[in-house]
């Protein structure tokens, strides 16, 4: 009997002891150790890719804003997050697509309206936008909906829009839009991108500077 009560006081003043090693390695200094690593090496990535204006963090460049005027850069629609109660500001509660099917007739409204819209909003006196101009990514929402970027197209398709509001000459906007354009990821991998954030922030400094 007391061989058996020292046998078991043993294997859980053991077990205790692994728990605690396990703990103070897993719990405590490897996260330290990656937190430390991730700030020194990866600090930016490691603190949610921040954009700050005036010293202010205003956003990240991985997550799409919505509410911007006609004044500025126009982003993608946020389809998911717009046709439910939940979030409808890209406040992060939930995140995703339509999930309609390609040929859904409320898709098909959806992007016939979108497509007016961005033919109405970005015509100007001097520029009149056409249908057949207007980029896919102008009426569609990406699956996630929280795209932070436009295609160089769609932001080019904005730009007599925003010198004319903003009264910039063309000229000026479209330097804007080029200096913010990234390319392909090493040099082929996907599509060439405009985060609108960025470029929005770029616009505001513009516009005050003028």
């Amino acid at each position: 009997m007391n061989n058996s009560v020292s046998n078991t006081a043993r294997l859980l003043w053991a077990a205790l002891r692994a728990l605690l090693v396990l703990t103070l390695v897993t719990g405590v200094i490897y996260p330290l150790a990656v937190t430390g690593v991730a700030q020194a090496l990866f600090n930016n990535k490691a603190n949610g890719s921040e954009i700050k204006a005036d010293g202010k963090v205003v956003g990240s460049s991985l997550i799409g804003q919505q509410g911007y005027s006609l004044d500025y850069f126009q982003g993608r629609p946020a389809g998911g997050l717009g046709t439910n109660s939940v979030n409808t500001q890209y406040k992060l509660i939930l995140s995703g697509a339509t999930n309609l099917s390609a040929d859904s007739k409320v898709l098909v409204k959806q992007v016939e309206d979108a497509k007016a819209a961005v033919v109405k909003n970005n015509s100007t006196a001097d520029y009149k936008v056409k249908p057949s101009q207007v980029p896919a990514d102008a009426v569609t929402s990406s699956g996630s909906g929280l795209d932070p970027d436009i295609s160089p197209a769609y932001a080019e398709l904005q730009v007599h829009r925003v010198a004319e509001r903003n009264h910039l000459s063309v000229t000026q906007v479209e330097k804007l839009v080029k200096d913010h354009t990234d390319g392909r990821t090493l040099g082929f991998i996907g599509e060439p991108t405009v985060n609108v954030l960025e470029l929005n922030i770029a616009l505001k400094s513009l516009v005050t500077k003028s």
